[in-house]
């Protein structure tokens, strides 16, 4: 069975971290509606949603992507690299433990999922101003006895290596190759994000489904190409903090 692990918008979400973003007024009402119609569109290519609530009192909480990388054979419980989101994973570890063995990245290693690409047995982490080298290398340690290899990735035009770089299946990536370093990708085939549409590289698969952002039309047509099926998905709110469809659920099987 395919879990989907979410968590309901923060109605502090105002007060979100940004890095690369000027702040804008987000409409909680409008964010509150958006992460809905996601959860919605998640149970309807399959999976099943469980939405949490109890992080309320922090802004990011909606963005649960951050707190674990969940595998076949276990839950990584992330270290935050924001620390107003430290208390985030607590909430997370607890409603995953009932599927997964856990185990934890600590500070001073820091490293968040939005960072963590896993594509068949290659895990790619960004290194960016969430994830640093001490996080990339406690990850490695307890993923490689499972037959995983890490790549790591130089993270330098986005939040997270997810902002730029999603899989559309093993051996695809949909990319913005102005916000990361390539190098490490030889395995890969490449699909570059049209140049009029930078961030629409954070696509979500589910299944056989890949899920786009609605405002993306030419990414829309050219992910159309490659996959299966493809939805749209508006995140045009959420996106006011740096979010994107990734950001939104932990996708794992049960």
């Amino acid at each position: 069975m395919l879990r989907a692990l979410t968590h309901k918008v923060s109605s502090r979400i105002s007060e979100c971290q940004l890095t690369f973003r000027e702040r804008t007024p987000i409409d909680y009402v409008t964010a509150s509606r958006q992460h809905e119609a996601y959860e919605a569109k998640l149970i309807e290519v399959g999976a099943t949603v469980t939405a949490l609530s109890e992080n309320d009192q922090y802004p990011d909480a909606s963005f649960v992507e951050d707190t674990a990388v969940v595998l076949d054979e276990v839950a990584v419980i992330c270290s935050m690299g924001a620390a107003s989101r430290r208390g985030e994973p607590a909430l997370i570890a607890r409603e995953l433990c009932k599927y997964r063995e856990l185990a934890y990245v600590s500070l001073p290693a820091t490293i968040e999922g939005g960072d963590v690409l896993r594509v068949g047995t290659r895990i790619l982490i960004g290194i960016s101003s969430r994830t640093n080298g001490s996080g990339v290398r406690a990850f490695t340690r307890i993923v490689e006895p499972f037959g995983y290899e890490v790549i790591p990735i130089p993270v330098k035009g986005s939040l997270h290596l997810k902002s730029g770089c999603t899989a559309i299946d093993d051996e695809t990536l949909f990319v913005n190759p102005q916000w990361f370093d390539r190098e490490g990708l030889s395995g890969f085939q490449l699909i570059s994000t049209p140049p009029d549409e930078p961030e629409s590289a954070n696509v979500l698969k589910v299944g056989s489904t890949v899920c786009v952002q609605e405002g993306f039309p030419q990414t829309v047509d050219l992910v159309q190409q490659i996959a299966e099926r493809v939805e749209v998905i508006d995140m045009s709110e959420l996106r006011k903090a740096e979010a994107g469809l990734t950001c939104c659920s932990i996708l794992f099987e049960s």
